[in-house]
């Protein structure tokens, strides 16, 4: 494993590139940023938000895919207040028991900007059949929820004759991936690798209808071709620690007096249920970075920690997923601690990992010994 020499992202993150110098696409993406005319580019959105505003005064005219989360608050502020659009915001429930914070921002969000919410609750035996099966086989045991995070305000787009809408950042481009063209349109964003598509047949002999699994697809493409979705980062300087600053303003709470999570670095982002946060941990047995190691590569590139505090961070936190992600996820699974773990272990990369005296996993090459 190599790492970036600004950041600590390492080179396993699927899709990323280097350049020569060995700084990452991520960092060299944010640092080109300074370079945009923001002025212009926000006008650029209020004359696409032109286009679509009023929707002749009878219904709403944009979507926006939001969780509850800081980003969403940030979202909603830009669209209802800043552009004057009616939005309709939609939202996926992953059927988790839900942290007090979870709960209070889905309902904030509403209040705090005058929004009505459609909320899908999925099919809670499917969930269930295909979380353990691609928890098994893939280690991506949320792959159903995230999914239909990214189909479900595509088929409510075409359902309400609503082409506007509004997606967050650009993940790949962001942070770093296989989509690294900056482009306001999110019309390719199912295909970046998140939830990419499955073949549904893999499914139905698990006892599931192909039909109960319908959300699960796009819809075609000729449909989506009527769509316009949006990154909004393309148009606003997009930075997840303002966004939160901004949210805490407007009623968002946080983890602070709730939890304290040991594979986290921040209380603020991904606060909603407890169960979920095992699918991003699962980054690290993949590809030898979890949650930890996403957080300080990003508040370095905002200056908020230099690159040694964020690698005594890494060192400390990345490795060590929270009991209680443990024991909401088996319990809402069935799954005992020692199923757990045992399937965890078939999901090491050999390659990266080796096992020590106390058969503990510990990476071959880590950014602390990179650093020296």
């Amino acid at each position: 494993m190599k790492y970036c020499k600004k950041c600590v992202m390492p080179d396993t993150r699927p899709g990323i590139t280097f350049n020569e110098e060995g700084i990452c696409q991520a960092c060299i993406n944010y640092e080109s940023r300074k370079s945009i005319d923001w002025s212009q580019r926000y006008n650029e959105l209020e004359k696409l938000c032109d286009k679509y505003r009023g929707s002749k005064g009878k219904s709403y005219d944009c979507i926006i895919a939001v969780s509850g989360g800081k980003d969403s608050h940030y979202q909603t502020h830009i669209m209802k207040e800043k552009m004057r659009m009616t939005p309709l915001l939609v939202s996926v429930e992953d059927n988790f028991p839900m942290t007090g914070a979870g709960l209070h921002n889905i309902k904030n969000i509403s209040e705090a900007f005058g929004c009505d919410i459609i909320s899908l609750k999925p099919n809670l035996r499917a969930q269930k059949i295909i979380m353990r099966a691609t928890f098994e086989k893939y280690g991506k045991p949320t792959w159903f929820i995230d999914r239909l995070i990214y189909t479900y305000p595509l088929h409510m787009g075409v359902k309400f004759n609503i082409p506007l809408i509004v997606y967050g950042e650009n993940i790949s481009f962001e942070y770093g991936g296989e989509q690294k063209k900056e482009t306001y349109s999110a019309k390719d964003q199912i295909n970046n690798g998140v939830a990419s598509d499955m073949p549904l047949e893999e499914f139905s002999s698990r006892e599931i209808n192909e039909a109960e699994l319908c959300l699960l697809k796009a819809p075609d493409q000729t449909d989506i071709d009527k769509l316009d979705p949006l990154y909004l980062s393309y148009f606003v300087h997009w930075n997840s620690y303002r966004n939160y600053i901004f949210a805490k303003k407007r009623g968002f709470k946080d983890l602070t007096h709730e939890w304290k999570r040991t594979h986290h670095i921040e209380s603020y982002d991904q606060v909603d249920s407890r169960a979920y946060m095992v699918h991003p941990w699962l980054k690290y047995p993949k590809f030898g970075h979890a949650t930890a190691t996403d957080y300080a590569a990003r508040l370095i590139r905002y200056g908020l920690l230099t690159r040694d505090e964020a690698i005594e961070l890494v060192k400390k936190h990345d490795h060590d997923l929270d009991p209680k992600c443990v024991d909401d996820f088996c319990q809402f699974l069935g799954y005992s601690a020692k199923e757990f773990w045992e399937i965890v272990d078939k999901h090491y990369n050999r390659e990266i990992f080796k096992q020590n005296e106390f058969n503990e996993w510990v990476l071959k090459n880590t950014v602390w010994t990179d650093h020296i």
